[in-house]
């Protein structure tokens, strides 16, 4: 058999897949919210996507429901004020920086090239983001 969110799961068959599946945070109801750091949207449980099954696709797994994203329950953390204002200040920060920042310089041959890498600014402050959340050993 193959889960998915398509499938028409039950709400109390989905909510147990997810206190079992999601062994580091507990799950209340399919009304709770998490903060994926990966894509840095606020996902709720009925949102998640359960993935796999016992015939073909191996275990069952929980994804994050943005398109383009393929975190895991490790990467969602608890959308508590201190990660919902650090999230603000992130994102002003980044706001702030593409506004003094030039979009685009232009090189010897009068091409446009970005003046910056995005994919570095977003690694940068997804690690400054996530730091106080590292657990230490």
């Amino acid at each position: 058999m193959t889960f998915s969110t398509a499938a028409g799961l039950a709400d109390d068959e989905k909510l147990e897949l997810l206190r079992r599946l999601d062994q580091f945070r507990r799950w209340q109801s399919l009304d709770e919210k998490r903060y994926c750091l990966v894509c840095g949207e606020l996902i709720s449980g009925r949102q998640i996507q359960v993935d796999g099954g016992t015939r073909g696709n191996g275990p069952l797994r929980l994804s994050c429901p943005t398109e383009t994203c393929n975190s895991i329950p490790m990467d969602w953390v608890l959308p508590t004020n201190e990660v919902l204002a650090e999230v603000e200040k992130l994102v002003a920060e980044e706001r702030e920086a593409r506004e003094l920042s030039p979009a685009a310089a232009t090189a010897d041959n009068s091409k446009k090239v970005p003046s910056h890498r995005p994919r570095d600014d977003f690694m940068s402050r997804v690690l400054k983001f996530t730091s106080p959340f590292k657990r230490y050993s």
